[in-house]
């Protein structure tokens, strides 16, 4: 049965927008405000602001209050992902005034915590739950303008003049109108774009972006053009020095929609809106009267949601994946004029999310590698598709905090920007060089020569903030080049202790493996000692890129048995055979039909999905399990995009399959 009682509110930040949502809660049907979180509790009007309420000294007392079942975080944008993660973690629901973080990186990894804790988590876009955004809504889907060309929408206003104190014009404060008030536009237009179709909500194919960056480094007046699939084109713009018209109009082949302050909807203490229609010659205004509060519709359709179980908004609420959608364009929108705040950076962003240190764990396995004077965890972790230090930074922690310490760079992945990227993290959480493994690699084509290692060393090296790599590949192989010569450059930058563990070939053939061995055998150098090919599951049929080498076949698995050489596998499952991107009957994916599709693969993942059903697991995790129940050491190399795929992926290392399942799968 649903509980009637009230669901019990605190605010964590007693701003101008934390005592508008408490007028929400006070005219809501379902909350109640019970306590307020401040660090600075004799700061004179608070009982005044928000009446009837506890003022709690500081914000972590309210987190092991009691008597609070859900928190509004109304702290600064910085603070929004550090206190919503906490408070998921303190077993509280969660609304957090938008942005809800400063990055998609940073929402999914909010969503991800409040799924694990089972939690309710939202972002507050308030118009999103009041009826007038729902008629707008029903309109575009009656088809009442036709077919949508056009969105046309800003969200924009003139602070008068630069002011260094206020948190809009502060770089530290993720100031600027972009995360401020430009979401309200892009969620307006993704929303009706997804209207259009019958959807939830449309994300663009493309999104184009320009701003004036005032002298603070913020933006203070954009705009930006988003495409969508279905041919839509919508034109949104934000400002904090510039009094725009703020009009959302929707413009269709048999007419256009007019809606003025759209995220005003009929007034913060209920009202009449309007939305005006233009037809020809015609032209008719829906008033829609309201007398809810505006804030009181997202308290209300947040506690509704608690009371019945629900981790996040129903449309046109903020989703989880509409939430995270939103942000990964004003991501875009950022990246495209070169915005970055200072809390991105390493030099600032020296704590993980949570706003902890991190520490190493102990979750993931170690295996001893013959030739490494410490063990390493039985997988590695590649981060070469983040744009930046602060998305990277998410999965570079987590791996850490649970006990990875096998990190896979390369010279030539992102122009530099991996290595770059890893020099800063470990520098920026003080990890001792000595905790962690450190793969590099270089020499790859078109510039796969022996003298190029060197060279190019020296740049990883610096990058990579270190005088030295455990682990070192060479890329690629130049067959027109003897492995004499590669084995020589190879065994110098050991003897300059620059390589201080082992060295091998990356996308080496095992003919020139045993060439390379021994001629370092036969002139007393030290011998290549692994192997980073792919190995799978499923055989890769087709090289995914030009000069990449596979061993999962049969004689190289006898190869591998009989030398024990380590292979630190990339693409080591399937880069999505095994799941639901693939099928017999999918073909979009031109990638995977490429490399991946045959009968034997398919019957390989046949067999993987019935033991993933037995054993209550995903067939992924059976693919990851088959490469580390090799009986020669296998090293798998993931990419996680987000803290849920990584974590994902590390649950299938408690997977034991016997020497039985493993032919099983095979044959």
């Amino acid at each position: 049965m649903i509980s009637a009682q009230p669901i019990r509110w605190g605010i964590i930040g007693p701003g101008t927008i934390a005592r508008t949502f408490a007028d929400g809660i006070a005219h809501s049907r379902t909350g109640a405000l019970v306590a307020i979180a401040t660090r600075n509790p004799d700061k004179p009007g608070l009982s005044e602001a928000f009446p009837g309420s506890r003022i709690v000294n500081g914000y972590d007392r309210l987190l092991s209050d009691c008597e609070v079942d859900a928190i509004y975080i109304a702290t600064p944008h910085t603070g929004h992902a550090e206190w919503a993660i906490k408070a998921v973690r303190a077993g509280k629901h969660v609304l957090v005034e938008k942005p809800i973080a400063l990055s998609a990186y940073d929402a999914d990894a909010i969503y991800h915590e409040a799924k694990k804790a089972g939690v309710f988590a939202g972002e507050a876009y308030m118009y999103r739950l009041h009826p007038q955004t729902k008629k707008i809504v029903d309109l575009i889907k009656d088809g009442r303008i036709g077919d949508i060309r056009i969105i046309r929408s800003s969200f924009g206003f003139n602070m008068g003049k630069f002011r260094p104190d206020h948190r809009l014009f502060a770089n530290e404060t993720a100031g600027g109108g972009i995360l401020d008030v430009g979401g309200y536009p892009v969620s307006m237009a993704r929303l009706i774009a997804g209207a259009s179709q019958n959807k939830a909500f449309l994300e663009p194919e493309k999104v184009f972006g320009v701003a004036h960056l005032g002298r603070s480094g913020v933006d203070e007046w954009a705009s930006a053009v988003l495409k969508f699939p279905n041919g839509i084109v919508a034109e949104v713009s934000c400002s904090i020095m510039a009094q725009q018209d703020n009009v959302l109009r929707i413009i269709g082949s048999e007419g256009r929609i007019e809606v003025k302050d759209f995220w005003f909807a009929s007034g913060h203490k209920g009202g009449t809106g309007e939305i005006e229609i233009f037809g020809g010659e015609e032209h008719e205004t829906l008033e829609v009267h309201e007398s809810g509060w505006l804030y009181a519709f997202e308290v209300d359709a947040a506690g509704e949601a608690i009371r019945n179980g629900r981790m996040e908004f129903e449309t046109p609420g903020m989703s989880w994946a509409d939430s995270v959608g939103n942000l990964r364009v004003m991501d875009k929108w950022r990246a495209a004029i070169g915005l970055e705040y200072e809390i991105e950076t390493a030099a600032k962003r020296s704590l993980n999310l949570a706003g902890a240190v991190v520490r190493p764990g102990k979750t993931v396995p170690k295996r001893v590698i013959p030739g490494l004077t410490k063990p390493v965890s039985a997988i590695a972790l590649g981060f070469e598709f983040f744009p930046n230090f602060a998305s990277a930074s998410l999965t570079l922690d987590a791996f850490y905090e649970a006990g990875g310490n096998l990190f896979d760079t390369a010279y030539v992945y992102g122009a530099g920007k991996t290595e770059a990227i890893f020099g800063d993290w470990h520098q920026s959480r003080n990890v001792p060089r000595d905790d962690i493994v450190l793969i590099g690699k270089g020499a790859h084509s078109p510039l796969c020569y022996p003298e190029v290692i060197g060279k190019q060393l020296d740049q990883s090296l610096d990058r990579l903030k270190t005088d030295y790599i455990d682990i070192y590949f060479m890329h690629r192989d130049n067959p027109d080049v003897p492995v004499s010569e590669f084995v020589d450059a190879m065994d110098a930058e050991v003897k300059r202790g620059r390589i201080r563990g082992i060295f091998g070939g990356s996308n080496w053939t095992h003919e020139r493996m045993d060439e390379a061995v021994a001629y370092a055998r036969k002139t007393g150098k030290l011998a290549p000692a692994a192997l980073s090919n792919n190995f799978s599951l499923a055989e890769m049929l087709d090289p995914i890129w030009a000069g990449c080498v596979s061993a999962s076949s049969d004689e190289w698995k006898e190869w591998l048995k009989s030398r024990q050489i380590p292979n630190f596998a990339w693409s080591s499952q399937g880069r999505g055979f095994f799941t639901d991107r693939a099928g017999r009957d999918k073909r979009d994916d031109e990638e995977i039909v490429r490399v991946w599709y045959s009968d034997r693969n398919f019957e390989r993942r046949d067999r993987a999905i019935e033991l993933a059903r037995k054993l209550g697991r995903h067939p992924i995790h059976i693919a990851l399990a088959y490469v580390v129940a090799q009986p020669f050491p296998v090293l798998p190399l993931i990419g996680p995009r987000t803290i849920a795929e990584l974590e994902d992926s590390l649950s299938a290392l408690d997977i034991e399959l016997t020497p039985e399942q493993v032919r099983w799968l095979e044959t």
